[in-house]
């Protein structure tokens, strides 16, 4: 791909078990090449912009990322065969403020099918682990493809640890739809991502800012909204264990 892509998209999550919850919001991501310097407007590259993304906010801890450089050591160290485009989903910088609770690196082969993602995940506390989805026999993932991972980071004190994700990858040219199936009996969540892929350009940028002009805070707000709502309802609150070790887990 050339240029940056705004995905102006939604989000939806679903709680299942005896206490139930479910939201659905508008969320903005853009979807660009780590490796080059591709420019939109009202877009800054690793430098402060109204929007922006900047290597340090991934591909490592928060704030200390090392980009695209760690997520191709990743797949080197996993042995598998992307040698072909690996492609950023993330939700911008917005007036120079970032929380993204997960991003995607997508890593593509050298005919350009999707062999593997690393769901880069963040919680409010400030730590975050990647888990690395691929197909065991290293082919091209397929919409229909559920990659599954054990769960050991803690994302919500309103969910255990403990647990399974299944991932669904649907990735097209014209748009995107990623579905995370958290498994853990009561407190099992559904969350889904979708939405159109379109250039990024001074009108959708334009649009996007008025709609939704305090970005992540926006999103750490809703975040804490739900938990609150969740905490009315009476769901278990879990103390924080400490991170894993690892950075990385498949």
């Amino acid at each position: 791909m050339s240029g940056v892509e705004h995905i102006e998209g939604w989000t939806w999550h679903g709680r299942k078990g005896a206490i139930r919850n479910t939201f659905r919001y508008r969320v903005d991501y853009l979807l660009l090449d780590p490796e080059s310097d591709a420019g939109a407007p009202l877009f800054a590259r690793n430098r402060r912009g109204i929007l922006s993304l900047q290597d340090r906010d991934h591909g490592g801890p928060p704030g200390q990322g090392r980009g695209a450089a760690w997520a191709r050591e990743v797949l080197a160290a996993h042995q598998l065969r992307a040698d072909g485009a690996l492609l950023l989903l993330a939700q911008p910088r917005v007036w120079g403020h970032v929380f993204n609770p997960v991003s995607f690196w997508l890593a593509h082969d050298g005919d350009g099918a999707l062999v593997a993602v690393i769901a880069e995940v963040t919680n409010t506390f400030g730590d975050r682990h990647s888990y690395l989805a691929a197909r065991a026999d290293g082919a091209p993932i397929t919409p229909e493809d559920r990659l599954g991972a054990q769960k050991i980071f803690h994302v919500s004190p309103f969910q255990p640890v403990a647990g399974d994700y299944g991932f669904n990858f649907d990735i097209r040219p014209d748009r995107i739809s990623i579905r995370i199936d958290f498994g853990a009996g009561e407190d099992g969540v559904v969350a889904t991502l979708t939405g159109p892929r379109r250039p990024l350009s001074m009108g959708s940028a334009l649009r996007a800012l008025a709609r939704r002009p305090f970005g992540s805070r926006r999103v750490l707000a809703l975040i804490h909204w739900q938990a609150l709502k969740l905490w009315w309802k009476g769901a278990q609150y879990r103390i924080r264990p400490e991170p894993p070790a690892h950075d990385v887990s498949r």
